[in-house]
């Protein structure tokens, strides 16, 4: 399984971005899927979950009522729209595929990971 993600950028405080994460060698309908970060010297952090239904979806607190994760299992490929931007969301943004019915919001379960998308923004 490959995952790609795409999407990041540069964007003042307060813009908008959609990150992707494209999914082949498997469907992305046996995942359930998620988004880390990781801002330079710091951990890799959870952001957001998505179970294989698309039923239950999970948010870091500080991503909550800005970002909206999705899948289109149609097109192979996981979303996460990001509104009102702060200069602290700037990282390397990777997105995670688990095996199972349910997500999780530590990386130890994840099986799969993409190789990351750079998300700046200016302040």
């Amino acid at each position: 399984v490959q995952l790609q993600a795409s999407g990041g950028g540069l964007v003042q405080a307060g813009g908008s971005l959609r990150l992707s994460c494209a999914v082949s060698g498997r469907p992305v309908r046996k995942y359930a899927m998620a988004w880390f970060r990781q801002a330079p010297g710091t951990e890799r952090e959870f952001v957001a979950s998505i179970s294989r239904s698309g039923e239950g979806k999970d948010y870091e607190d500080s991503a909550k009522g800005r970002f909206t994760i999705s899948r289109a299992n149609a097109e192979n490929t996981i979303y996460l729209q990001m509104i009102n931007l702060h200069s602290e969301d700037t990282a390397v943004y990777f997105c995670a595929a688990k095996r199972g019915l349910w997500a999780a919001t530590i990386r130890g379960p994840y099986d799969y990971w993409g190789q990351g998308t750079q998300v700046t923004v200016s302040s």
